[in-house]
């Protein structure tokens, strides 16, 4: 459904190109008032605020001119950072449960439509052959197509890895880029990786790709023989499990769950919760995000 959008909302205001439909934190051109200063030589005229220029003459009883200073508007730099581990090609789509490619072509298609609504530019980075794939923020919007041609061959500790690699981007990637990282985070970057990225001034949006019965928790499948599915292989197994390998399923599944929202919370960011591969609960987790964002602001 592309044309579905929902606002890139940051914490705080960002550097970026001079055009765009966010402001920075730089001085230039633009309509959002950032101060006043007194007049210097060279200056423009129009820019003169002459109702302050009044008060502040009369009250020092000689000639003052103050000078408005706006925010630039800037363009949003936004990165698709795409764990391609086996693990993110479940489940097969004959299968019932929460089928993680869909979730993450939906997740891609929204993002790239919001980036290019807010006027943004458009990077991706994946491991899907085993090594860095990265592509710059460019004003393209190519993500869903780019996404469909990758492989789920990533290496464990890809997460790791790519975000260390944005880090590094200084030229491409400035201070205040939304970096989107889609996983199921069944492996997940240590708090110093997560903190790293949050120094650098990235607005760093997990968005957790999950089957709630699954990953989330476990069901009471106890006595009962499952079929399996080999991550990357499509291949079926079977096996049965006890009351008490259930019970320890379940409670590591949402102690891991428990665990990320924990650490992200702590460093001030805000995930995605995506419950569901079907394009309105994709689209309903963006929404919920960009309205917390929207009431938390004030208030950081």
């Amino acid at each position: 459904m592309s044309g579905v959008t929902f606002p890139l909302v940051p914490r705080r205001r960002v550097l970026g190109l001079p055009f765009g439909g966010l402001h920075s934190a730089r001085r230039g051109v633009g309509s959002d008032v950032a101060g006043s200063r007194p007049y210097e030589p060279g200056d423009d005229m129009d820019r003169i605020d002459w109702n302050a220029s009044a008060r502040l003459s009369l009250a020092r009883g000689s000639d003052e001119f103050v000078v408005r200073e706006h925010y630039a508007e800037e363009a949003p730099r936004v990165v698709v950072l795409c764990d391609r581990r086996p693990s993110m090609a479940l489940f097969p789509e004959r299968w019932p449960w929460l089928r993680k490619p869909e979730a993450i072509r939906h997740a891609v298609q929204l993002i790239g439509d919001s980036a290019v609504a807010a006027r943004g530019l458009l990077g991706y980075l994946d491991e899907a052959e085993g090594g860095i794939f990265w592509r710059p923020p460019r004003s393209e919007r190519e993500l869903g197509r780019l996404e469909l041609e990758r492989s789920f061959g990533a290496p464990e500790d890809t997460l790791t890895r790519g975000l260390r690699h944005l880090v590094e981007q200084r030229r491409d990637l400035p201070s205040g880029t939304f970096v989107f990282v889609l996983s199921d985070f069944l492996e997940q970057p240590s708090r110093d990786d997560w903190l790293w990225t949050v120094e650098r001034g990235f607005e760093i949006v997990p968005v957790v790709v999950q089957d709630p019965l699954w990953e989330q928790s476990f069901p009471d499948v106890s006595g009962t023989v499952l079929p399996f599915v080999d991550a990357g292989r499509d291949r079926l197994g079977f096996a049965g499990l006890t009351a008490g390998e259930v019970a320890r399923r379940r409670e590591a599944n949402e102690q891991r769950l428990r665990s990320l929202v924990q650490t992200l919370r702590s460093l001030d960011v805000d995930p995605v919760l995506v419950p569901s591969h079907a394009w309105r609960d994709v689209l309903h987790a963006f929404l919920t995000w960009a309205d917390q964002r929207q009431l938390s602001r004030g208030r950081r």
